[in-house]
């Protein structure tokens, strides 16, 4: 009441200073009582309302957030100015309605009045908009326009100009605004532009140098440098560089707020200092799931996949919702140790909280099933997903791939083309492993040579190692040395071992020899070369090339890694090695060991001795191969798993021939599906047969 009488007698200076305070006070209702005795002047006057009430009015209904309102009052105007549009396009920007930023400026430059030029506040708001939606080819036109209206100039236009083409990705275009005359020197906001721009495009060297340019001009840092700066030391793991600008952080006495921790975590994990990481993450007064997210992931890109999943705990006690950024990484965790019961968890609570058809959250669903051994499932999550990206049909293409099920791989990825999916090499490795697996030479080629070419996929290390495997599951044992020999490339130990492996299993032991011998004038100290090179000669009963190898190993001090295989039951995880057993139950498992090697035998299976040391008596050596790690999980598998589930083993080291042939007799014997993932590749064992047909 006191407020309308006294706006009933004030002046119109006075009513416009207090529409002013209302909306940046965002006193909606005390503006509308001025608004009200606005109407009330004008009408007991007899004129229309003058353009400074319109133009204060629409910046109280903006600032309080009543566009529709705003926008009802700028139409009904019959004349605007530079300010009306500038209110208007200001309030769509920041309510995040980019499109009608862009829309309001076209009518304001299309108009007739040819009074009403924009300003420098407009082509800021604009270039914010343009930047924020994508839309770089509005951003050149209002660049354009920057030189028709002569405010190239500028510095507020110049640092949006460069933060326009950078949200773009154009970052080309922002470094040469960057580098033009135009505008004052560049500040931070500037800089922090394009250098973030760098870093998300791995543009590292770039980035360097623009980070160098900063230090040069003596730049003042902000949280917003900081964070970027962070995130390139992560992505070029350079802790030294990371240790100074922490150092750096802590004595310019900058707030240290929950993005600046997680970038700092992130940092820390990406450059394998996990310990300075968690270090950064007790520090930290508050902390929210980014943060937690972050040290979550700095934890799985170090291998430590069970702290990973134990920090899930944590974070519930204090109380934190995890989001799907959380899940993704938990469930690359469980991928990492093959936990599936832990990942069937996470896939409950996925659902329950609503993140089921998040992409992020399907993808990490795929690789996690798939990697746990349950292709099936993995199809399924696939199946159900209502958007895909790339990294969805990689991840199930990949993962068929790696169950050695190339039929289904290739129908993917006819799927795939079929959406229009455009696919990129990670594709093209998972297809021409298929191809391996299938012995498909001829496809293996013209996906290689032609329909590459067709996606302008630049073959790499990967491809042509695969295609070695193709000619090589052929037997085509000479054509894929030949090959290695006359493509430029190159190769590596990993693609000189497929050839290996092959001359091992199709007996071509002269050509292995040779290969070997190139293995190791490559690196010295290759295990998997030394124990090929003598399960050969074991094979070819050279026993003298067997003492030759073992003798070469303990000079150069090569230690073969212990076997070790693993098995979840019921959320407890069972491991296994082969050089004995400390389980509680080891009594029970070497005799169901027992039971099932006395089965198989009634099925033609004679123990392979071959590759066993061969100054020990026969015995011995069935002896020892009744044991390996493998066979003792499958057997304890059985006795704790009902049937018909399936049996889950992993291996730390590829699985003998022995225990492959064993594992083939005793899934017909048990009728059981028994799965192994070991160093190579995953097993499906199922009536006496293996999806890898005896080739890995």
């Amino acid at each position: 009441m006191a407020v309308a009488s006294y706006s009933r007698y004030a002046s119109l200076e006075d009513l416009l200073h207090l529409l002013k305070f209302s909306a940046d006070a965002k006193y909606l209702n005390f503006g509308k009582t001025i608004h009200t005795q606005l109407l009330i002047r004008n009408q007991s006057s007899n004129r229309h309302p003058h353009i400074v009430q319109l133009n204060s009015l629409i910046n109280l209904y903006v600032k309080c957030s009543k566009l529709r309102l705003a926008r009802y009052l700028f139409d009904e105007m019959p004349l605007r100015n530079v300010v009306s549009y500038n209110a208007l396009m200001a309030g769509y920007l920041h309510s995040g309605e980019h499109l009608e930023v862009i829309s309001l400026f076209k009518k304001m430059v299309s108009s007739f009045q040819n009074d009403v030029l924009p300003n420098e506040h407009v082509f800021t708001t604009i270039l914010s908009a343009c930047g924020h939606s994508g839309r770089v080819f509005e951003g050149m036109q209002c660049h354009g326009y920057l030189f028709k209206f002569g405010l190239v100039f500028h510095h507020y236009v110049k640092s949006a100009l460069v933060h326009m083409y950078s949200k773009c990705f154009h970052v080309d275009l922002a470094l040469q605004v960057l580098d033009s005359e135009h505008g004052s020197n560049n500040d931070a906001f500037c800089y922090n532009s394009v250098l973030k721009a760098l870093v998300e495009s791995r543009r590292l060297a770039e980035a360097m140098d623009v980070l160098g340019r900063m230090v040069d001009e003596c730049v003042v840092w902000d949280n917003v440098t900081y964070v970027s700066v962070m995130g390139l030391c992560g992505q070029i793991r350079d802790l030294r560089l990371g240790l100074q600008v922490h150092a750096q952080l802590l004595k310019g006495g900058l707030t240290f707020d929950v993005f600046v921790g997680s970038m700092l975590v992130d940092m820390y994990g990406k450059c394998g200092n996990i310990l300075h990481a968690r270090k950064v993450f007790d520090a930290l007064q508050n902390r929210n799931v980014v943060v937690w997210t972050s040290l979550m992931t700095a934890y799985l890109q170090n291998g430590d996949f069970e702290e990973t999943l134990n920090l899930l705990t944590c974070m519930d006690q204090e109380g934190t919702m995890p989001n799907e950024f959380t899940f993704a990484v938990l469930l690359n965790a469980c991928a990492g140790i093959a936990a599936l019961k832990h990942g069937d968890i996470f896939h409950g609570r996925v659902e329950k909280l609503g993140f089921k058809n998040r992409v992020i959250v399907g993808n990490a669903l795929i690789n996690m099933y798939s990697k746990s051994g349950s292709i099936d499932s993995s199809y399924n999550v696939f199946f159900d997903m209502m958007h895909r990206d790339i990294i969805t049909w990689n991840a199930m293409i990949c993962g068929y791939s790696q169950h050695g099920l190339g039929k289904q791989t290739l129908l993917v990825f006819e799927d795939m083309m079929s959406n229009g999916e455009c696919p990129n090499h990670v594709t093209f490795v998972g297809v021409l492993s298929a191809c391996a697996h299938l012995a498909l030479v001829n496809e293996g080629f013209y996906y290689l040579n032609q329909l590459m070419k067709h996606f302008k996929i630049e073959p790499g290390l990967e491809h042509y190692t695969c295609m070695v495997a193709v000619m090589c599951r052929a037997g085509l044992l000479e054509e894929a040395e030949n090959f290695m020999k006359t493509t430029q490339v190159k190769w590596d130990v990993v693609a000189w071992r497929v050839l290996l492996n092959a001359c091992n299993v199709h007996r071509n032991y002269s050509l292995g020899k040779q290969i070997a011998e190139t293995i190791l004038q490559m690196d010295p100290r290759d295990v998997g070369t030394y124990t090929l090179l003598s399960n050969m000669y074991a094979k070819a009963r050279s026993w003298d090339g067997v003492t030759t190898i073992r003798k070469m190993m303990r000079e150069r001090n090569v230690k073969k890694e212990p076997g070790v295989s693993w098995l979840e039951i019921r959320n407890v995880v069972h491991v296994f090695s082969s050089d004995g057993s400390n389980h509680p139950e080891c009594i029970q498992i070497y005799s169901k060991v027992q039971i099932l090697l006395e089965k198989i035998k009634q099925l033609g299976y004679i123990p392979n001795i071959e590759a066993v040391l061969h100054d020990v008596e026969d015995e011995q050596k069935e002896s020892y191969l009744n044991y390996h790690s493998e066979k003792l999980a499958i057997a304890y598998g059985l006795m704790k798993i009902p049937s018909p589930a399936p049996i889950r083993v992993i291996k730390n080291l590829r699985i003998c021939d022995d225990c492959h042939t064993a594992v083939k007799l005793i899934s017909k014997v048990t009728n059981r599906l028994i799965i192994v993932r070991d160093a190579s590749r995953f097993h499906h064992f199922r009536d006496g047969t293996c999806t890898c047909s005896d080739h890995w």
